[in-house]
């Protein structure tokens, strides 16, 4: 069947479908995972806390020999590979990971976990913005800028500030449950003590833990 001007009912479906996948696109993205909830912290913690978000030091690694750079690196390329789908520019790609790397060595966090937290939050999207206003990669509530830093909630879409903050509170929650990933977890997202969101949090670290065949191999071989 035909309408007006010659185009069939079908293509006007299409066209009608593509217009609606526009809108949506076209619309804020929103991140739904939760937001952390503001707790008073004593002054120590406090101290300690705002200290570790304003260390400027770059994220450049350091490695104590040629053999863990190398790991390194094949670490870097894999993990570039498996992020290809969500993030198509390979130069944002590799500094985005450096940059999880980097924070999370230096929190004393599990690579894999913060990727799947991230993966879980934002969806790694840079711009997220959760229905309770957590903001970004990590999803940091705007409070914690007050708490422990400048209070500008603008620098929270700023990657390195919002993946620094996000493992800082992360591993200040991984203290306060006393290494319980799973009560840590829940925190961090505002539902502590319910399973959802760690859950969800453990799947998706699966999808980003990495076994370095190339050492592997060379210690069979040695």
């Amino acid at each position: 069947m035909s309408v007006a001007g010659g185009l069939s009912r079908r293509s006007c479906l299409l066209g009608s479908a593509a217009a609606g996948a526009l809108t949506v696109l076209s619309l804020p993205q929103t991140a739904w995972a939760g937001a952390q909830i503001e707790e008073p912290l004593i002054d120590s913690v406090r101290t300690a806390l705002s200290s570790a978000v304003h260390n400027k030091a770059p994220p450049v690694p350091q490695f104590a020999d040629t053999e863990a750079r190398l790991a390194y690196l094949r670490w870097l390329g894999e993990m570039s590979e498996r992020l290809r789908k969500k993030v198509a520019d390979a130069s944002t790609r590799i500094e985005f990971l450096q940059t999880v790397w980097y924070e999370a060595k230096r929190s004393g966090l599990d690579v894999s976990l913060v990727l799947g937290l991230i993966q879980v939050e934002s969806n790694f999207r840079k711009f997220a913005v959760s229905s309770a206003g957590a903001r970004g990669y990590m999803q940091v509530m705007p409070f914690w800028t007050r708490v422990i830093g400048d209070s500008d909630s603008a620098k929270l879409f700023h990657m390195q500030t919002n993946l620094r903050f996000g493992c800082v509170i992360l591993r200040h929650y991984l203290d306060r449950e006393k290494g319980d990933l799973f009560m840590t977890l829940g925190r961090y997202n505002g539902s502590r003590g319910r399973a959802p969101y760690p859950n969800a949090v453990f799947a998706n670290q699966r999808l980003w833990a990495y076994a370095d065949k190339d050492r592997e191999r060379d210690r069979s071989a040695a």
